[in-house]
């Protein structure tokens, strides 16, 4: 969610984007975007916006509708009214009943951010 100090970008119901999106604000779309989204903060894509490309946020917020993949560092919700076609990457995902999803989900913390002690490789002994 956004701070007093962070800005909320909007893409309102009757604009479309045909192009890469990238920022450090929070993104909130009622609009259409076609191309890659990367931004910093949270997306929130409202029930009648649409995105279709890849997309890189910290969270995200899904009511409307997604064609593509996306890594989300922190939290995904895909609430009731969603659609979402495409793989998921992130380390924790909601999905409340009546939202579909139709794709691949990678959950949890990445291997490079696991405690070392969970990193140990095996040691081969022979006998």
């Amino acid at each position: 969610m956004a701070t007093k100090e962070q800005e909320i970008t909007q893409i309102g119901h009757s604009v479309t984007i045909k192009g890469d999106v990238s920022g450090k604000s929070d993104v909130r779309v009622a609009g259409t975007i076609n191309g890659s989204v990367s931004i910093e903060g949270e997306l929130i894509i409202e029930r009648q916006g649409y995105v279709e490309g890849e997309i890189k946020t910290n969270s995200a917020v899904v009511a409307g509708s997604v064609k593509g993949n996306i890594d989300c560092s922190e939290k995904l919700i895909l609430e009731s009214n969603s659609q979402f076609v495409g793989n998921i990457k992130t380390k924790m995902l909601i999905i409340q009943e009546g939202a579909v999803f139709q794709g691949n989900c990678q959950m949890g913390v990445s291997p490079s951010q696991q405690p070392a002690a969970n990193n140990k490789e095996a040691k081969k002994v022979d006998l």
